[in-house]
């Protein structure tokens, strides 16, 4: 990948809570737009089978099941609107093509011995952005309709506390910060050979994670100082969310350079 990126990671660890602050209800229609970037709730979305690359064909198909929802149930059919179950492998591609775009013209840019520091700039740009969407589905929580306390039938007697996600993302992590490094569990990045699909696998094991991390929560894994389990847990969800991060920078860095359809 080229230098500029790699010289840039603190201005890239800046920009990765950049959606977050689009999150303020005083910019309610940012709020309102970008809100269902960050989850898609995949319980949800069982029986929908392939998940589109086309946001507007998963909208239509939404809309079908939206329609067909047992007569005089509207809440029933309001849980198959996109703004429910959310959009986030599609918000986190199209960044990614965003950054192949800026990529492709920093690599032209320098071909011709032009300044390219505008392009350098749009590339780190979206790069930040990018790992916010990415680090969101490494928490199983942001795949799941169980994303702050879990919800419906509980055998388990899982927490339906409504600062679990918080507790977990924000204040466990933060206070055991020491505990979490995870050079270890990293490797040279990988190209993905199909972007959205292999994207939306990540999520999927992300998802197959909720029930784990419910467990692990009720055994106390995650308060104060947590537990050599709940550290574990956290460091190979941080570590699958940066590996992914690293392979998707690599893939559009590789991408740009190659011929585009129609060239």
């Amino acid at each position: 990948m080229p230098a500029f990126l790699r010289e840039a990671a603190e201005r890239i660890g800046y920009l990765g809570p950049e959606p977050d602050r689009w999150r303020n209800r005083s910019e309610y229609e940012l709020k309102e737009a970008q809100e269902p970037d960050h989850f898609i709730d995949l319980e949800r979305l069982q029986g929908f089978g392939e998940l589109p690359r086309s946001r507007y064909v998963y909208y239509r198909r939404l809309y079908e099941l939206h329609n067909s929802a047992t007569p005089g149930s509207p809440a029933a059919a309001d849980e198959m609107l996109p703004d429910k179950i959310g959009l986030q492998p599609w918000a986190a591609l199209e960044v990614f093509d965003r950054l192949k775009v800026a990529f492709r013209e920093y690599r032209s840019l320098t071909a011709a011995k032009q300044p390219s520091a505008q392009a350098e700039q749009d590339a780190i740009f979206y790069a930040g952005w990018l790992g916010h969407y990415v680090a969101d589905g490494s928490n199983p929580m942001h795949t799941s309709i169980h994303y702050n306390g879990w919800v419906g039938e509980n055998p388990g007697g899982y927490t339906t506390a409504r600062d679990t996600h918080s507790n977990f993302e924000s204040r466990f992590v933060s206070a055991n910060l020491a505990k979490l490094r995870i050079d270890d569990l990293l490797h040279d990045p990988v190209r993905l050979d199909h972007p959205f699909q292999d994207y939306v696998q990540y999520l999927r094991d992300s998802n197959a994670l909720i029930r784990p991390f419910y467990e692990l929560e009720k055994k106390g894994a995650f308060r104060a100082a947590g537990t050599p389990e709940g550290v574990e847990f956290t460091r190979a969800r941080l570590a699958a969310g940066a590996q992914m991060l690293l392979n998707m920078w690599y893939t559009a860095w590789v991408e740009s350079g190659e011929p585009r359809p129609g060239d």
